[in-house]
């Protein structure tokens, strides 16, 4: 069903107003679908001067735009200034930091765990010495393993076809009985 650019302002207005009413609410109130109402509530939050479009391709590809970052797409940058800026906070000032950058406390700690973990293991992407050795074993260790199976399988295979010859051909250890008796 097709809305007018008026209505669905108005209904935005609705739910991010002063008095802002939810979604499900307001989509019990005015007979609109809640996924729609939720839809146009996050297509408005594209620009300030966002402006409905009023053909189906436009509309939908306007509908893929989004400018808000999930917390997995941030910049390791971007992670680092966020984690400085709140370990400066107190815990009031911290919740309320991260309700305003979208955030949890679980992505903080999450972020200060992956920022010490580098570095303890360091930055350099140099190996040393040891780390060459065993890469270097472990290639040979592979090398074998992969030379010991095909031996397997290879044996494996004369075990069935010999299984195979038997069937066919019968035992060789078996005497076999002549013709003329003797």
């Amino acid at each position: 069903m097709q809305y007018s650019d008026m209505l669905k302002n108005k209904l935005i207005q609705k739910m991010t107003g002063p008095d802002a009413i939810s979604a499900s609410a307001l989509s019990k109130e005015v007979d609109v679908s809640q996924a729609t109402l939720s839809k146009w509530l996050r297509m408005a939050g594209v620009g300030p001067s966002y402006v409905f479009p009023n053909n189906a391709h436009e509309y939908t590809k306007m509908a893929k735009i989004t400018d808000s970052k999930r917390p997995n797409d941030w910049s390791a940058e971007d992670k680092l200034k966020i984690a400085l800026e709140a370990s400066s906070l107190s815990d009031e000032q911290l919740g309320a930091f991260l309700r305003s950058k979208g955030l949890h406390q679980a992505h903080l700690d999450q972020w200060r765990s992956q920022m010490l973990n580098g570095l303890e293991n360091g930055f350099s992407k140099k190996k040393t010495g040891h780390q060459i050795a065993d890469a270097k074993r472990i290639q040979a260790l592979e090398k074998e393993l992969n030379r010991k199976d095909k031996a397997l399988a290879e044996t494996a295979a004369l075990l069935v076809l010999k299984k195979k010859v038997q069937e066919i051909w019968g035992d060789e250890d078996n005497p076999t009985t002549r013709s003329n008796g003797k």
